[in-house]
């Protein structure tokens, strides 16, 4: 086969065949990619939008996303800005980063910040978060259509040291376990338990967490972290409202079964009884117990003593 190109003179894009023939990225994967390389350095523009542009259909654009993200073309952080709008600031490059090469790219020589710190000059905005008492008021700007990557509230993140991160990462290890396409390495479950916490803290059940993560799974997984990373935070149920936090607040009273206990005298079906000290009968057995010691005693007055 022979081939005739000719250099443009202008307004080209070098990428990396690196890039063009990578065995894990789709067609859709590559072509956001190019597509988001090729915009001037001046436009910030998310990913989302780039994707209407390119022509890829919002089912494809994640899967696409989340390949990029797992290869490590694409990096994100939420943060919250100084006015309280919370944001994602996303960094694309032609080469993989690791997490790392990512934060010193985005901050240059200065000392990497916590996600929860980043201005939100970030492309795709999501929700104001309202203070109490003001209106809830419309944000200025274009509608967002694409919700990709929001969440009505931004993850509180437990204490460390918080018992839910620890069953947070029991949760984690138990779907990975479960599930083969989830497979998740004990630095990844540790790294994620603080969002899998964020759920509980938020009223979720352990069914709840493990429905959210393993319904509808692609056929093909990428990076079981970054999809559980994606679906955790998307995903995140919404903060419980005043009074339902109070109910679960308020110390529910103890059960009445709680201060029984089981007759172990003999009976057709078990019998529960509140036991005063420390018995081990119901009072109808110590009745049945006590008539019988005392026909015992009588009887054994009655029996003649023999004369020597």
């Amino acid at each position: 086969m022979q081939k005739h190109a000719i250099p443009p003179a202008r307004f080209f894009t070098q990428v990396s065949n690196d890039i063009i023939r990578h065995p894990r990225l789709s067609a859709e994967a590559v072509r956001l990619l190019m597509w988001q390389l090729s915009l001037p350095g001046d436009v910030d523009q998310p990913l989302s939008e780039t994707a209407k542009r390119a022509g890829i259909k919002k089912t494809a654009f994640q899967r696409a996303k989340q390949e990029l993200i797992a290869e490590g073309y694409v990096h994100e952080w939420r943060g919250q800005g100084a006015h309280g709008r919370w944001a994602t600031r996303q960094l694309v490059s032609n080469v993989p980063l690791s997490a790392e090469e990512a934060l010193v790219a985005r901050d240059g020589d200065r000392p990497a910040e916590p996600p929860t710190a980043v201005e939100p000059t970030a492309v795709e905005p999501t929700a104001v978060e309202p203070a109490t008492g003001e209106p809830e008021g419309r944000s200025v700007g274009r509608s967002q259509e694409n919700t990709e990557g929001n969440t009505q509230n931004p993850p509180s993140q437990p204490s460390p040291s918080s018992p839910l991160i620890e069953r947070g990462a029991l949760a984690l290890s138990s779907v990975s376990h479960r599930e083969r396409q989830l497979r998740l390495t004990g630095r990844e479950v540790t790294g994620l338990a603080p969002l899998a916490a964020e759920w509980f803290l938020r009223g979720a059940s352990l069914t709840d967490l493990r429905e959210a993560l393993t319904l509808g799974l692609p056929e093909r997984v990428h990076s079981a972290a970054a999809l559980v990373r994606d679906r955790l935070t998307r995903k995140l149920p919404p903060m419980p409202s005043f009074a339902e936090q109070r109910v679960q607040e308020t110390p529910a009273a103890e059960p009445r079964v709680a201060s029984m206990r089981e007759c172990r005298g003999e009976h057709v079906q078990p019998r529960l009884f509140r036991p005063v000290a420390e018995e081990t009968l119901c009072p109808a057995c110590r009745r049945e117990q006590a008539a019988e010691t005392a026909t015992t005693t009588t009887r054994r007055r009655l029996i003649p003593l023999p004369h020597g």
